[in-house]
């Protein structure tokens, strides 16, 4: 008797953000599968998927957000049970990546833990990876096995061009994040400006907007940065705009870290509207009403849908999610 193939995609969520696995499995057509996890007294975590899912292709959605020594060891936790269940093939999907700024050294004697979190994932039985607006494409290579890098673009850009995108400026609040606000500026067909950043030396959540390079008088700008934590770069580069003679400044960003004193700072700034995405949970309390938040399930639910039947991913984005 001979018998064909049969692929069977298999979706699982960690417990760091069930809001949005929720939203990828309902986008995809899919239940998300149960692994019961809990905790032993002395804060173990077990985990125990609830069917078989020998020759799967299996998907653990995680979120790294805080406590994220807790949301990643999680996410390891159900790689590995899946890996010794007999996975065909294990996918972490990590809409914000872990330690994604520490992606090289800086000084002497530091680590680099975005390679590490590479080497913990891999280790645990991951062949594949996809992430979100990673903080520098060079994670990609931290891998020995493909990496899906989306971006959150087609989202943030097309909720500009629902908002009138006329007269706009798009600004990169450093150069690290020319190439992204140029990609935007193309997609919008509007001018580009960027701030000079300067960190003091062995300072940590201390900016300094040093001077603005671009023509922002009597425009709206917008910010666009990969991501908010304590809001020190948003903000500066929104006050150095303004001194400038703009008009108004938005803010836009996939991830919404948004570290204390994150909130303080944005409600005191001349920003008018933050706009970020959902791969990271913001409780209610701290939304205040300058904050918009977009969800990026859609884009996540089309790469994993593209993987499972080994069709492009980038094609989703017309190849703009390149780095």
């Amino acid at each position: 008797m001979e018998l064909g193939p049969r692929k069977r995609l298999e979706l699982f969520a960690g417990r760091s953000h069930r809001g949005l696995a929720e939203e990828i499995a309902a986008n995809l057509g899919v239940e998300l599968g149960e692994a019961n996890l809990r905790e032993f007294a002395d804060g173990e975590v077990h985990c125990r998927f609830d069917a078989s899912i020998r020759g799967s292709d299996v998907f653990v959605i995680q979120t790294h957000c805080a406590p994220v020594n807790d949301s990643l060891m999680e996410q390891l936790i159900m790689i590995d049970a899946a890996k010794r269940a007999s996975a065909s093939r294990i996918t972490a999907v990590c809409p914000y990546y872990g330690y994604s700024r520490q992606d090289r050294k800086s000084a002497g004697r530091e680590p680099i833990t975005a390679k590490l979190v590479a080497d913990l994932l891999t280790v645990a039985g991951a062949q594949r990876v996809v992430g979100v607006d990673l903080h520098s494409g060079q994670i990609q290579g931290f891998f020995d096995f493909p990496v899906d890098h989306l971006t959150a673009t087609p989202v943030l850009v097309d909720y500009l061009l629902r908002n009138d995108p006329a007269d706009l400026v798009v600004v990169a609040p450093d150069a690290g994040r020319v190439k992204v606000a140029e990609r935007f500026s193309q997609l919008l067909g509007a001018d580009l400006a960027f701030v000079n950043k300067r960190r003091p030396l062995g300072s940590a959540n201390t900016v300094e907007a040093l001077g603005v390079i671009g023509d922002v008088a009597g425009r709206r700008c917008v910010v666009i940065d990969d991501m908010i934590d304590t809001a020190g770069t948003i903000c500066a580069a929104a006050d150095r705009l303004v001194e400038q003679g703009a008009t108004e400044v938005w803010a836009m960003a996939t991830h919404a870290v948004l570290s204390d004193p994150a909130l303080d700072r944005l409600k005191a700034s001349p920003i008018s509207r933050v706009v970020v995405t959902n791969t990271l949970p913001l409780p209610r309390e701290r939304l205040i009403d300058k904050i918009e938040v977009l969800s990026i399930a859609r884009i996540v639910a089309d790469a994993i849908a593209a993987v499972f039947m080994d069709t492009s991913v980038s094609k989703i984005f017309g190849g703009h999610n390149l780095s």
